[in-house]
């Protein structure tokens, strides 16, 4: 549960239509909001000039950070670009600035918040900027879920592992049942912790993993050594998660009904396709790809990996990338020296994330300097505690 400018809501069961340009209000579901004063045209020929002086006024008092998936216009005014981990870390470094300016999702914001001290506030230029995975698991859901595994008498054998890709609500859950929080980087390990609670990866233990199921998947068969058999999808909108006593009792893995609408668009056809029409490229595909995509990729792993390989990578090497498009052309810009591929065939932009563009910014930034702290994310003081010991047990993993 998180609030807005002191009014408290509750997570949405389901997420509605995102609204246009984010000038509406959808109170229930946070989607939206009012720009007061009104949202700066995009074609404002002095927008980029709005923004560089606003972007002064604040100085000090202002930490804007920028996802790697953002527009970017949106990145030139970022003073710290990264995934979503990274960026809430960079927050919880920076005590002396009044604002973080979050040009990234919701629930990114969230963590934000969570990780920085009472006085700093959290702000999410456009509210409309959410994460479709991460609105797949409402906590009523997965507390719902929790009780069809307590009722199946397996409950006290399970640890809950959430993906960083999810809302507070869920961190506080996977808290408050002694599980932790993991990373695309870190899912490995986090997993194995995990096991060990409960017997170890040989033993007989189970993990429920939120809210990306293809994370959870690739990284038990690829990295445990677990089998496809030992993985069943609960599907919140079936009664028991659509899964039998025996299916539930035989599972190690228990992978939430959930998935990035970003990254489960890449195909096996893609990379076939890519295969033929360049000879010798390198395919390097995100973990929250399917399993069939992971297995035939040459190269598997978080975003900070997928950039760091290709700073390493060798000049007149191919690459085919299987993440958000303004990554790829932003490496593809960054490395002239290698032919980099985006390895679908049509436009693959996170539409939740690209909500943020300059405009919200500018007037993000603009109301901050006038006085009027807008877009303020709070989050609920129980959730925030449960969440933060969830995140706590992440960074007491080996590896960070």
């Amino acid at each position: 549960m998180s609030t807005l400018l002191g009014t408290t809501f509750q997570e949405p069961t389901k997420s509605p239509a995102l609204l246009l340009l984010g000038q509406n209000r959808d109170l229930v579901s946070e989607r939206g909001v009012e720009c007061a004063g009104g949202l700066p045209a995009a074609s404002d020929p002095d927008l980029v000039e709005r923004a560089r002086v606003a972007r002064a006024a604040l100085g000090d008092r202002a930490f804007i950070l920028g996802h790697h998936y953002q527009r970017d216009e949106v990145i030139d005014f970022a003073d710290v670009t990264g995934d979503s981990f990274k960026l809430a870390r960079e927050a919880a470094a920076r005590p002396e600035a009044e604002y973080i300016i979050f040009c990234g999702v919701h629930f990114m914001a969230e963590s934000a918040d969570i990780l920085t001290s009472d006085f700093q506030k959290v702000i999410l230029p456009d509210l409309a900027a959410g994460c479709s995975m991460a609105d797949m698991a409402a906590i009523n859901q997965v507390e719902d879920a929790w009780d069809d595994l307590v009722a199946a008498g397996i409950a006290e054998q399970t640890i809950p592992v959430t993906y960083m890709n999810s809302t507070a609500a869920i961190k506080a859950f996977t808290g408050r049942h002694g599980g932790t929080v993991c990373t695309s980087s870190n899912a490995e390990v986090a997993l194995r912790w995990a096991f060990d609670q409960v017997g170890g990866v040989e033993g007989t233990g189970k993990v429920l993993f939120l809210p990306d199921q293809h994370l959870g998947r690739n990284t038990a068969v690829l990295k445990l050594g677990l089998s496809l058999d030992d993985c069943v999808v609960y599907d919140p909108r079936k009664p028991n998660g659509g899964l039998t006593q025996e299916e539930l009792n035989r599972a190690r893995m228990i992978l939430w009904r959930g998935h990035c609408s970003v990254h489960g668009r890449f195909s096996l056809k893609n990379i076939e396709d890519m295969r033929a029409a360049v000879p010798g490229v390198n395919i390097l595909s995100h973990p929250e790809c399917k399993h069939e995509v992971i297995a035939a990729s040459d190269y598997v792993g978080s975003t900070e990996y997928i950039i760091k390989t290709l700073e390493a990578a060798e000049p007149g090497s191919s690459w085919a990338i299987g993440t958000e498009l303004n990554l790829v052309r932003r490496l593809a810009n960054a490395h002239s020296d290698k032919n980099i591929h985006f390895l679908d065939d049509t436009v693959c932009f996170c539409s939740t994330m690209n909500r943020i563009d300059l405009p919200h910014l500018v007037w993000a930034m603009e109301s901050l300097v006038a006085g009027q702290e807008i877009n303020q994310i709070v989050v609920d003081e129980d959730d925030a505690h449960w969440a933060r010991v969830a995140l706590d047990q992440m960074l007491a993993l080996p590896g960070l």
